[in-house]
């Protein structure tokens, strides 16, 4: 392999660093830079300019992002106390190192009509983490999924059956700009589509900064239901918008992961993809 299967493939990339924390997992911790090359076919060298091409930084010690305590680890020394968030200037608009996002919300009179009138445009793009089905309406991005653990039909029986009544499209080229402008790092406009519990719980994500994590707890206890952490839990799980609104940064109080609706390899990689910028940048 050489380094023109570089940015230009981050499917590519992604099945590397999906490869990758396979074999640290069934490896331990202990797994050398060598080994881990070795069993994924690759040079450490080559695997080292991979991890950095994706990630877009050139991390020094880019194996620590990938072992399975990294979401502990992010627990430890990056947790948000949403209460907290914006007064502290680590959300809202200017965020650092995230996107710039505006959103608004469906009334729930539209919600009930299950998309009934609605047209969504949809389009399959290419991601740092794998094949992308992103779909929009006139207002914005309504919905992503990552089709890497699930198969392209799978994620696209999941989202449209969010909205039954709704008009579906196939449409990248209306969708291409939004699909760019979102996985580049710019300015992006999302339509919320959900009951209005859910819509609290998919704001408060939004207030958790790209490379930090916040628990079901805390988000339960942001959003004026400190007893309901198992339904923020499902609504966390029932975001239409994943990596844009980021329920990947949600986790267990012990650390551990939780679920992911689009497979935790997926998630893992995100946490692991986040923070390795973070760390570069600051």
């Amino acid at each position: 392999m050489t380094d023109s299967l570089a940015p230009e493939r981050p499917a590519y990339h992604y099945a590397v660093i999906a490869r990758a924390l396979a074999e640290i997992d069934a490896g331990g911790p202990g797994l050398s830079l060598e080994d881990l090359a070795a069993r994924i076919g690759l040079s450490p060298a080559h695997f080292q300019r991979i991890f950095s091409q994706w990630v877009g930084v050139s991390p020094k010690r880019y194996q620590q992002y990938l072992t399975l305590d990294h979401a502990r680890r992010l627990l430890a020394e990056r947790f948000t106390v949403l209460d907290t968030a914006l007064a502290t200037g680590l959300s809202g608009a200017g965020r650092l190192h995230d996107l710039f996002l505006r959103w608004e919300a469906m009334s729930p009179g539209d919600f009930a009509r299950a998309g009934a009138g609605l047209e969504i445009r949809w389009g399959v793009f290419p991601s740092p983490f794998g094949e992308a089905l992103v779909m929009a309406t006139p207002r914005g991005i309504c919905g992503l999924a990552f089709c890497a653990e699930t198969g392209r039909e799978a994620a696209m029986a999941d989202l449209a059956g969010r909205w039954p009544a709704a008009r579906f499209v196939e449409a990248p080229a209306d969708v291409a700009p939004m699909a760019e402008a979102a996985f580049a790092g710019g300015a992006a406009d999302l339509h919320l589509i959900g009951a209005p519990f859910q819509i609290k719980v998919w704001e408060a994500l939004l207030r958790i900064p790209s490379g930090h994590v916040t628990t079901y707890s805390e988000i339960a206890q942001a959003i004026g239901h400190p007893a309901a952490v198992r339904a923020v839990g499902t609504a966390v799980g029932r975001n239409p918008v994943s990596f844009l609104i980021p329920c990947h940064r949600a986790l267990r109080k012990s650390g551990a992961l939780g679920g992911y609706h689009w497979g935790l390899p997926v998630k893992r990689a995100m946490l692991a993809w986040e923070a390795a910028r973070t760390d570069a940048i600051a």
